[in-house]
């Protein structure tokens, strides 16, 4: 190659050179002055977007493509800084840039700092879910109809998917959450969205509690989608904080799975559908249990709809708790505020108390379920004489209610379990047939302390059969504490429901709903503690030995007169006829009996039945007439017997000693108060129409407590 073409090539490249290094020059120049301009654009865009003012540090280059900004900061107009972050470096595609449309992705944020403020009038991120999108029509709140929680949390879903960014990587996060009421830490020293998944570790600290949790998932931020599991860390529990602050409950969990498949709004009401379960869900509380409440596996696939102060789980849901299956569907709402009914027909003061214009419905069934799966998948802790149990057969649960606090008279509840060709074949921790044994039985007062042991059964001199019983006693306390007793399968719901109505009317537990065969499983299987769970399994191993027949109801009836307490360390009917009467069980007579059969409920106050004069009190003698009345429409005594009733009693044994005659300043009972025997649990009206459990400490019709003697 000549030297003169040598020089022109040589030049040529160099002219090339020199254009390139031009146009470079000018294209990181241009390329700098367009990232200015593309982040002007953002900063304007989010403050038409939210009244905020948004503070971007310098930023520059740091290879082709990735920016880092120097600083940011999102102050709210008038309120505390929301957000300030250390430095954020992010991919942004140079297409765009110089399109004028600039795409930032692949988000990392380094010592970011979200301080979340609420005071008593005001706070500096509720503007986040209220603003509405572009073209979004305004939906007029109707704050009559009560809080659209439909509403509410739409906007919670929306504004958490819309701001969520496609790639981003989270490097000492620090989130804060301070109110009058509240405080609340997350601490993220990583956490990750990659291609829709998310990875990620916590500590978080919310009233006073502290967990150390990882989360795990994916999401599809367009299309409202998101599955995430939410787990302990180190082999811990995680504890759900607010139920600890605001119930003194303890929930917690190995591992929360949350999924959100859909989600649709229309005609101001929200509905989801999704999914959510729990391994090793386990809730403590003393008035649930005295242990935990442990859940091995259980979870919901749900259907749910929320709107103007209503919530519903719709069909289509289903609840699994280990392989048995529950088909719910469950409805609450709250009238609004002029609709709402207050009175003495549901004891309600005031229109803004919470029970005030309550509408509630429930209709929850099992799948028919092997009787083995149907045990197993009974909660621990919560049936512990029924652990182990094993059966051959089937099992089904039906639950019907409805609540309507308006007409609370109309409550329905309607709980059912069948058996198809079902028994047990293995008694868990507590051998049911016991029952019909000479065991063991020891007393336990309501502090849960062991009063005496001794024998049920023959071996036990004190033991009384049941044809050695005066009939007057037993038909005496059929009639008071159950008078269904002998033709029900443990249960009377209709009192039940009596029962439930007039304790919400006084707040309190005012009237028990215990059957006989209730109160023989609380004293033989049970302990003295007044907890839901205990209740529940009560419930569920009467429905076992009245359904199986484990045993008569002649000899349930026998063991429970001979346990029961009717006095201060007295227990059972042959040291209540001694310790009273001075006589046999056989030779009680009509009044003896009911006056055994009134201090039952409350047998500690048996001192306190009579008047300063010796003479039972009023509401002592409206019980004795009540009673007997009832009995005599029955058959169960003679007119004679009612006719010659003698409305007063004789203590000839040892409690003679220990009667208060004078008046009881502290204790009072008006003369016709029939509440000095709540619970009355069971007081049926006979009516040969009547249903089987119909009536509960009702009185006849023509005799009512302003009726009865005077003292």
């Amino acid at each position: 190659m000549k030297l003169a073409t040598k020089k022109k090539i040589g030049i040529g490249v160099g002219i090339v050179v020199v254009l390139l290094a031009i146009g470079l020059g000018v294209f990181l120049l241009k390329r700098q002055q367009l990232l200015q301009y593309a982040l002007a654009q953002v900063k304007t865009k989010v403050e038409r977007k939210y009244p905020v003012k948004l503070i971007l540090g310098p930023a520059q280059f740091t290879d082709l493509n990735t920016v880092e900004i120097q600083g940011v900061a999102m102050v709210p107009v008038g309120g505390d800084t929301l957000l300030r972050a250390q430095r954020i470096n992010a991919s942004l595609s140079l297409r765009s840039l110089f399109a004028g449309r600039p795409v930032f992705s692949n988000l990392e944020i380094d010592d970011a700092r979200l301080t979340a403020i609420r005071t008593l009038t005001t706070d500096n991120f509720s503007f986040l879910y209220r603003n509405r999108k572009k073209n979004q029509p305004v939906i007029k709140r109707d704050t009559t109809q009560g809080t659209n929680y439909g509403l509410l949390l739409n906007q919670v879903i929306e504004a958490g998917f819309d701001n969520l960014p496609g790639e981003a990587d989270f490097r000492r996060f620090l989130i804060t959450y301070r109110s009058p009421r509240h405080m609340a830490s997350i601490n993220m020293p990583r956490f990750s969205i990659k291609d829709g998944d998310i990875a990620g570790q916590l500590t978080a600290d919310i009233d006073s509690v502290s967990n150390q949790v990882g989360v795990r998932g994916h999401v599809e931020a367009g299309d409202y989608q998101l599955t995430a599991d939410v787990f302990g860390l180190n082999r811990r529990p995680v504890m759900l904080p607010y139920v600890k602050s605001r119930y003194g409950a303890r929930v917690q969990f190995d591992t929360l799975r949350l999924s959100l498949a859909d989600k649709e709004y229309d005609d101001e009401k929200l509905t989801v559908r999704g999914e959510a379960s729990a391994r090793n869900f386990v809730v403590n509380h003393p008035k649930l249990s005295a242990d935990d409440v442990v859940f091995p596996r259980g979870g919901i696939d749900f259907v749910a709809t929320l709107g103007k102060a209503s919530f519903s789980l719709d069909k289509g849901s289903k609840i699994t708790l280990n392989r048995m299956e529950f088909f719910p569907t469950f409805s609450v709402r709250k009238l609004p505020l002029k609709q709402r009914v207050i009175g003495k027909s549901n004891g309600l003061k005031n229109r803004n108390e919470l029970l005030a214009g309550l509408q509630v419905a429930a209709d929850i069934q099992s799948a028919e379920t092997p009787a083995n799966v149907f045990f197993a998948a009974l909660p621990k802790g919560m049936f512990r004489t029924l652990e182990g149990m094993q059966g051959e057969g089937t099992l089904k649960y039906h639950l019907q209610a409805n609540l309507d606090m308006n007409h609370l008279d109309s409550l329905r509840f309607d709980s059912s379990l069948k058996g198809k060709n079902f028994r047990i074949t293995r008694f868990g921790r507590e051998n049911l047939n016991m029952l019909n044994e000479d065991f063991p039985y020891t007393a336990y007062n309501d502090k849960g302390d062991s009063i005496k042991t001794f024998a049920v059964g023959p071996s036990n001199p004190n033991f009384v059969p049941y044809n050695r019983i005066s009939p007057y006693l037993k038909y005496a306390i059929m009639t008071a504490e159950d008078p269904r007793f002998l033709t029900h399968k443990g249960f009377m719901e209709k009192a039940f429901v009596k029962s439930i109505i007039q304790n919400i009317k006084e707040r309190r537990f005012a009237r028990g709903g215990s059957t006989i065969s209730m109160q023989l499983v609380k004293n033989v299987f049970l302990t003295r503690q007044k907890t839901v769970t205990r209740k529940i399994e009560e419930a569920l191993i009467v429905w076992l030995i009245e359904n199986t027949r484990l045993a008569s109801k002649e000899r349930m009836f026998e063991v429970y007169l001979n346990i029961i307490e009717w006095g201060p360390k007295i227990y059972g009917v042959k040291e209540a006829a001694r310790f009273y009467f001075d006589k046999q069980p056989a030779n009680l007579n009509l009044s003896e009996s009911l006056y055994l059969a009134s201090i039952i409920p409350k047998p500690k106050f048996y001192r306190y039945s009579f008047d300063s004069y010796g003479n039972l009190r009023g509401s002592s003698r409206y019980f004795y007439h009540l009673i007997a009345g009832i009995m005599a429409q029955r058959g169960l005594i003679s007119q004679s017997d009612y006719d010659n009733l003698s409305l007063g009693v004789a203590l000839n044994g040892p409690a003679r000693k220990y009667i208060v005659t004078a008046v009881d300043t502290v204790r009072t009972v008006s003369a016709a108060d029939s509440s000095q025997f709540e619970p009355l649990n069971l007081i049926d009206l006979l009516g040969g129409s009547k249903a089987p459990d119909e009536g509960a400490n009702t009185p006849p019709p023509d005799e009512t407590p302003d009726q009865a003697p005077k003292q």
